[in-house]
């Protein structure tokens, strides 16, 4: 299959490309926003990259209409709620005008799969579920993903796309290239500090290894789909959700450092909600997926190869 992934150089979307790569014919649309390309040399010589940012008009419809695709995973986005709140207007752009001229750009009867977030939801103490939770976002990011889902239902329908939107939760593991929670804490860490400055202690989080990510992206490809002009919302997470302080427990035995943490006023975001858990029956039961590694395995492996950014390691050089 011909598939197509924008923000393919990602965090998420690199891993998704890796798990296609050995089957499919991929081609990766990446501004290159966020860093220089993070393929080795062999995958590269596997995948056809372009370039190019989402919200040129012309840009997207040439690419297609070159590749053609019969598959489209849109990941690309700007997404680290710090940069979406000091600049709404390129998130606003990039998320939502930009995920228009994807969907304008795909054609007829294509598979479409976007990732939207669990940002979406109002505030709740279970787990979400599709379509039973209130959506109330309370950030500049889930409101540009609410508006992207719009945008998804409206166009499929009007241009006979077959669409699956991805509520993503939080992701860990190898390959971040935003200053989360977690990158933020190794990078500390690993450049050799004790004492550790944080933001908001108090949040629950349903983390999600980067590589389960990828593999339930890869599962709405592939699996049942809906009629062409309809539309599927999936969660995809693990409906498990760990607070900070468990967080920092569990890096403490895995990296085998005693350390100090600091509630940095400068860090701490007045929109974090106090839990965020995704209901994944859903998803589970159309795709056939499930999450495969726990957050303690998500943490090993973020500890033992962390692969995170250059500007987020040269913080604390």
């Amino acid at each position: 299959m011909r598939i197509l992934i924008t923000g393919g150089n990602g965090y998420v979307g690199r891993e998704v490309v890796r798990q296609l790569l050995p089957d499919h014919e991929v081609c990766v649309v990446d501004s290159l926003r966020y860093g220089a390309l993070r393929f080795t040399p062999e995958e590269l010589a596997r995948i056809r990259f372009e370039e190019a940012d989402i919200t040129d008009r012309e840009t997207m419809p040439r690419v297609v209409r070159s590749f053609a695709p019969e598959a489209i995973v849109h990941l690309a986005a700007v997404h680290y709620i710090p940069e979406c709140e000091q600049d709404p207007v390129l998130a606003v752009h990039t998320n939502v005008v930009g995920t228009v001229n994807v969907l304008m750009a795909s054609p007829a009867e294509c598979r479409v799969v976007v990732a939207s977030s669990g940002a979406v939801y109002k505030p709740a103490l279970e787990p979400h579920e599709e379509a039973r939770a209130a959506v109330e976002p309370s950030d500049v990011y889930g409101l540009s993903k609410l508006h992207c889902e719009g945008y998804v239902r409206y166009l499929a329908k009007a241009r006979g796309l077959s669409a699956v939107v991805v509520r993503l939760f939080n992701v860990v593991g190898p390959g971040e290239t935003n200053p989360h929670l977690l990158p933020e804490l190794v990078a500390q860490l690993k450049a050799g500090k004790t004492r550790i400055d944080l933001g908001n202690l108090f949040p629950r989080r349903d983390y999600i290894h980067v590589q389960d990510a990828a593999s339930g992206f890869v599962a709405t490809i592939f699996g049942p789909h809906p009629a062409p002009g309809e539309t599927a919302t999936v969660n995809l997470g693990t409906s498990r959700a760990h607070s900070v302080a468990e967080i920092i427990e569990k890096l403490q035995s895995i990296s085998g450092i005693r350390f100090e943490v600091n509630q940095d006023q400068t860090r701490v975001r007045a929109t974090d909600r106090p839990i965020l858990a995704a209901d994944i029956r859903r998803m589970r039961a159309q795709f056939q997926w499930r999450p495969r590694r726990s957050i303690d395995d998500a943490l090993a492996d973020l500890w033992r190869d962390p692969d995170l950014s250059e500007s987020l390691m040269a913080k604390y050089r």
